[in-house]
């Protein structure tokens, strides 16, 4: 049985309020499919009945499963590879050559699921970083569910396959039963924190780079200024900002300009794009 009219506002109205995701109409069955398994760990004959029970006895626990179940997860490591690539190529190079005596780079990813991506850019600086040089990389994401994966660093054979190179797979990580566990050499460098990009953001120091990789997809226009507000607040002066291939700053926040990265684009604060920077509109 579909949700009905009712759940899905109910739902909708809760998701949007809790995380600024629009769930649009004609999402119901995705919704219904997500909240099956809360039904049944908490013990509900149906979703029908664990959402009315909800309603009518709210408690923070049940709503943040609604808003893990909901939140989309899809992730693999070194995902779309050409902001990776772009990091190699373009990016460290000229932070690299720019920074002086600063030697300590920090990445933000700041929708980092079960943290392929954070890990992927651990790896990426692990590479590519001159000796003498360090990194820190802060991994975010609005799921409790997901930051306790990233944290466990444990990952199954099929997770590994999805677009790990096997000469990664066997330098940093180590069997782990059935699972792959991301080395501590590795994971000394990486951090977890569960943050609501829609939300006021805790203190944290400014970041070089910032992955914030299909993430605004899921905003309206309002929701993406105040985001990308806020993390340009969080960007250095000479930072570079990653979004994913369908997002844009264009014509939501003039502060940033697009500009050329590789075979890709990513985005700097206007004031602190560089003469010679190739711009792309």
């Amino acid at each position: 049985m579909s949700l009905s009219a009712a759940d899905f506002a109910f739902v909708s109205a809760m998701v949007r309020r809790e995380a600024a995701i629009v769930l649009a109409p004609g999402k119901e069955y995705l919704v219904e499919a997500r909240l099956i398994p809360v039904a049944r760990q908490v013990g509900a004959a149906s979703v029908a009945d664990f959402l009315a029970n909800l309603q009518r006895r709210p408690n923070q626990a049940d709503q943040r499963r609604v808003i893990d179940a909901l939140t989309t997860n899809e992730t693999s490591w070194f995902r779309d590879r050409e902001p990776f690539t772009a990091l190699t190529d373009v990016v460290l190079p000229e932070l690299v050559r720019t920074r002086g005596t600063n030697r300590t780079l920090r990445v933000w990813s700041a929708a980092s699921s079960s943290g392929q991506e954070a890990y992927s850019l651990a790896i990426t600086l692990q590479e590519n970083l001159p000796a003498g040089w360090s990194y820190e990389i802060l991994g975010s994401d609005i799921s409790t569910e997901m930051i306790k994966r990233a944290e466990a660093a444990e990952y199954s054979q099929v997770e590994v396959n999805r677009g790990l190179p096997a000469s990664q797979l066997v330098q940093y990580f180590e069997r782990a039963g059935a699972h792959w566990r991301i080395t501590p050499g590795l994971r000394r460098n990486v951090s977890f924190k569960l943050m609501n990009l829609t939300a006021p953001l805790p203190p944290l120091p400014p970041f070089d780079v910032i992955f914030l990789r299909n993430v605004l997809i899921y905003f309206d226009v309002a929701t993406k200024k105040s985001v990308l507000r806020n993390v340009a607040r969080l960007l250095r002066p000479d930072g570079w900002l990653f979004l994913g291939a369908a997002e844009t700053t264009i014509g939501i926040d003039d502060n940033y300009e697009r500009v050329a990265a590789g075979r890709t684009s990513a985005y700097r604060v206007r004031s602190a794009v560089p003469v010679g920077t190739a711009r792309k509109g």
